[in-house]
């Protein structure tokens, strides 16, 4: 039996693309606190600081936790995460996820952290990857 030849495009390939990028935007957090923990300097410990504030307030119920925003998102949109962040933007919580659309295109969704609401949608295409 002779093996099959890899892909001839990226397309051919975008299963494996999509399940990789799932697992890193969903894990991409917990990777970063675990660097951070690792890190000893004093840029790393004012990152460790936000982290902590992160994750206190997850704790007291001030954000949600990101699998309720990752629901959210796949409930509202087509398409495979490949980024999230959890930013506090004029005191605010909000969670920036970049979406790959169906059509190849990236979107920017931006949810209040605190009830996983819509406050900003940006991309081409857009439109199309809604669900009804």
């Amino acid at each position: 039996m002779t093996a099959s030849p890899p892909p001839t495009s990226a397309v051919a390939g975008l299963p494996a693309f999509r399940a990789a990028t799932r697992l890193r935007g969903a894990c991409r957090m917990l990777i970063l606190l675990a660097v951070l923990g690792a890190a000893g300097s004093a840029g790393v410990a004012q990152a460790d600081t936000d982290a902590d504030r992160a994750r206190a307030a997850l704790r007291s119920g001030e954000i949600l936790p990101l699998a309720r925003i990752l629901d959210t998102v796949s409930r509202q949109y087509a398409g495979d995460v490949i980024d999230v962040k959890l930013d506090r933007d004029d005191g605010i919580w909000q969670y920036e996820v970049k979406l790959l659309l169906p059509t190849g295109t990236v979107a920017k969704l931006e949810y209040d952290a605190r009830d996983a609401r819509l406050l900003k949608a940006k991309g081409h295409d857009l439109d199309r990857a809604r669900k009804p």
